[in-house]
């Protein structure tokens, strides 16, 4: 099997580049389909999901080409088009289901696998079909498939949302914007990407109120239009590479980001100790001592990103102190803590909360990813470690990580990928 082979090799110093964000294209992409005609995405990154869905689109009938050379991809949407997402491509990727909202609002129908993806506790999509439900459809399951059919149209609606889910916002927003007559969401998620889904949506003709907010007013369109849209920068990539300069005790130029969608994040970091300069869309991020361990709590926008939480247990992991990490959205993300014990790092899991305490030295071993961001987070951990460290099921990581290898590689890494 291909494996990440990890050798600690001091700081980390350079420059680096930061991607569209992978949580904004996949969902940009599904909207793509609400418009018959050509829309051109850039700034995407050249992940494996894009390739997934780019994928799922083509055999929804699309035409889709990714340009890796220019960071584009051309979606090109015939009139009419297929509703059904088979399993093989969906349980891949849970991004999958993000096509669930545009079908029905192009289709009046949608047949999509229950999706799969990352091994990080069960996310259930109740929220998706009450959603979709206020809206006029008609919902079951069979066959392993989400059956979803609205016989008469779809009919604006108000909606509360239980929790604000980011995939169940997405879904819902996307329905809505070509239902009939006006819909009012509310508790909607906030994240930068949901921003950018929107402002997407509104340049192909759609009508949405408060944007960046928890309610959304929506009037709903006949139509919309094919457009050209650039990607979200990408603030999990940005925190990660801000993290393995604080690990290292490196020195980090950061170009393409966002700090303003980092702020929760960026003060966390220079609780560490670190040095943190944003410019525009850069940021500086160095370190020159022992990290202090940070507690930090998971929660949705603008709250501390999950998305981030391994990256600070692997932190903690070697900082001064201890630190508690509690998690409150995924219930199985912390089954990268064990693989990371096995690094000789001190971590005690007590339900949703794990105390780190930390370590003057992690020591090499094999260890295996579990998800995309764990696998990110066991590399960080290898190059702080004595000795070798082999990190397997290295797909998860090439499914959200553009350029892993190499990127590390310019900033002074030892690390490469190797059949073991």
């Amino acid at each position: 099997m291909e494996a990440f082979k990890v050798i600690g090799n001091g700081p980390l110093k350079g420059e680096v580049r930061v991607p569209g964000a992978k949580n904004s294209v996949l969902k940009l992409m599904a909207a793509a389909i609400m418009a018959e005609g050509k829309t051109t995405l850039t700034n995407v990154p050249d992940i494996l999901d894009v390739e997934i869905m780019a994928e799922l689109l083509r055999r929804l009938g699309c035409e889709v080409t990714h340009e890796t050379k220019t960071s584009t991809v051309t979606i090109t949407v015939p009139k009419v088009i297929g509703h059904k997402a088979d399993y093989d491509l969906v349980r891949k990727m849970r991004a999958s289901i993000s096509v669930l909202g545009p079908l029905v609002a192009r289709c009046g129908e949608a047949d999509i696998a229950m999706p799969g993806g990352d091994a990080i506790g069960s996310r259930g999509l109740d929220i998706h079909m009450q959603g979709l439900e206020k809206l006029g459809c008609h919902v079951h399951s069979e066959h392993g498939y989400l059956i979803v059919r609205a016989e008469n149209g779809l009919a604006g609606a108000n909606i509360a949302l239980d929790f604000p889910s980011v995939g169940a916002t997405e879904n819902v927003v996307m329905a809505a914007v070509l239902a009939k007559g006006n819909s009012t969401i509310d508790n909607v998620a906030r994240e930068p990407e949901i921003v950018d889904l929107c402002q997407m949506l509104v340049a192909m003709g759609a009508k949405i109120k408060g944007i960046g907010t928890s309610v959304l007013e929506i009037i709903g369109v006949p139509k919309l239009n094919p457009t050209n849209h650039n990607v979200v920068p990408d603030r999990i990539v940005a925190g990660t590479w801000a993290i393995a300069a604080i690990m290292t005790q490196g020195d980090i130029t950061i170009h393409g980001v966002k700090p303003s969608d980092m702020e929760l994040v960026l003060e966390k970091l220079r609780d560490t100790g670190a040095e943190i300069k944003s410019v525009e869309d850069r940021l500086n991020v160095s370190m020159n001592k022992k990290p202090k361990a940070v507690d930090i709590v998971t929660l949705p926008y603008p709250g501390f990103p999950t998305d981030l939480q391994p990256q600070m247990i692997a932190l903690n992991s070697i900082a001064e102190g201890s630190a508690m990490v509690t998690e409150n959205l995924f219930e199985a993300r912390f089954r990268f803590v064990n693989e990371l014990a096995r690094l000789g790092a001190d971590g005690k899991i007590n339900g949703h909360h794990c105390l780190v305490k930390g370590k003057n030295k992690l020591s090499g071993a094999p260890v295996e990813a579990t998800d995309v961001r764990a696998g990110a987070s066991l590399v960080l951990a290898g190059l702080v470690a004595d000795e070798v460290t082999y990190v397997t099921e290295v797909h998860h990581v090439d499914r959200g990580y553009d350029n892993f290898v190499e990127n590390l590689t310019n900033l002074g890494a030892k690390v490469e990928r190797v059949n073991i």
